[in-house]
């Protein structure tokens, strides 16, 4: 399949989707958004990404913006035969602005594709194709694909800790680390393991342990003051992870140890019983 040079202005709402083919777009006017696979990032005039094929990406124009889109099939002359080493620049998502020299390549393309009333034929999509990934591939072909950041956590912990009673979204948490939603959703789960719901959740119930254990608030306090809706929505979460409810714990702490192995011998029993 032949590679398309087109011309489009982007939705300045966002959209996202993901295709069979890899991509460039690069900014012509104005500005717009993206953020590929986790990685984000603005572009402008004379600065671009580089879209790998089925990497889901979302996008949104910002006002009056024009890109200069390049669709190349991963079997397109442009990627393929004498010029295989160009695919390498697909390895991963990228950002790049052009120096002075693909500046001018740029406009040149430009020229030659209002001179053909912006249809270029196949071959010749290809060849300027070619040529403009040949130099973007002597820019960044030796340079590494950016890293994600690494957050801050103990930076997030305080922020959480300190907001517990308030309703957290995950636009609070990105605008501490200075991300966007989404790729600050790929980078806390690759860094924690876990979503964003389920760190503060967590840190939920282990604020919610810590006064059971340490003070003498009722129930619906404690629930209020570490975020839950309502004391039975507490005792829910705690159950399901602790694997025992709130009160028993606060019971089991203000027990004499010896008490206490009476008492769960004295459950484990019960449990026996009542097994079938």
């Amino acid at each position: 399949m032949s590679s398309v040079i087109r011309q489009i202005p982007l939705a300045t709402s966002t959209q996202h989707h993901a295709h069979d083919f890899h991509q460039i777009v690069i900014g012509l006017q104005g500005r717009a958004e993206f953020e590929i696979e986790g990685l984000g990032g603005m572009i402008s005039a004379f600065s671009g990404c580089i879209v790998p094929t089925n990497h889901v990406h979302y996008y949104m124009g910002q006002g009056k913006n024009h890109q200069l889109i390049l669709d190349l099939p991963t079997d397109t002359a442009a990627l393929t035969g004498h010029h295989h080493e160009l695919a390498r620049l697909f390895d991963a998502p990228r950002f790049f602005a052009l120096d002075e020299p693909l500046k001018r390549y740029l406009e040149f393309l430009l020229l030659e594709q209002a001179s053909q009333s912006g249809e270029l034929d196949a071959a010749q999509s290809d060849r300027l194709a070619a040529t403009f990934l040949g130099c973007l591939h002597a820019r960044l072909g030796g340079t590494a694909p950016p890293q994600r950041e690494r957050l801050n956590l103990t930076r997030l912990d305080r922020y959480i800790d300190h907001h517990l009673a308030q309703a957290l979204t995950v636009a609070d948490l990105a605008a501490q680390a200075c991300l966007s939603e989404a790729h600050f959703r790929t980078c806390f789960r690759e860094q924690t393991g876990l979503s964003p719901w389920q760190y503060v959740r967590k840190r939920r119930l282990a604020a919610a342990r810590q006064l059971l254990v340490k003070s003498t608030l009722p129930l619906s306090q404690i629930a209020q003051r570490t975020g839950f809706t309502h004391q039975s929505a507490l005792s829910h979460a705690f159950r399901s992870t602790y694997g025992c409810t709130p009160s028993h714990l606060r019971r089991s702490q203000a027990m004499p140890a010896h008490k206490q192995n009476q008492h769960t011998t004295a459950l484990d029993f019960s449990r026996k019983i009542k097994s079938p």
